[in-house]
């Protein structure tokens, strides 16, 4: 397993870190690598989900839903 050392850390992030491995019963390194996860994890999750969406609405056709295409409703809505 790797090391990694992280120097100037500010005092305020380096005590929120030490209260929640606190509360976690784990140790300060413990903490980190959990948090560490779990942001790259997120990240990689909503990433994954913003690209479905993406995909989503890339071959989202209104017209083979029933739905109003949106020169129609442009329309509509000069039309007031």
């Amino acid at each position: 397993m790797s090391t990694l050392h992280v120097r100037n850390v500010p005092e305020n992030l380096y005590e929120q870190i030490r209260r929640q491995a606190q509360e976690q019963n784990r140790s300060i390194s413990a903490q980190v690598v959990y948090l560490l996860e779990r942001v790259l994890s997120d990240n990689a999750q909503a990433q994954s989900e913003i690209l479905q969406g993406i995909r989503r609405r890339r071959f989202y056709r209104p017209d083979q839903v029933g739905a109003p295409d949106s020169l129609s409703l442009l329309y509509k809505d000069r039309g007031r």
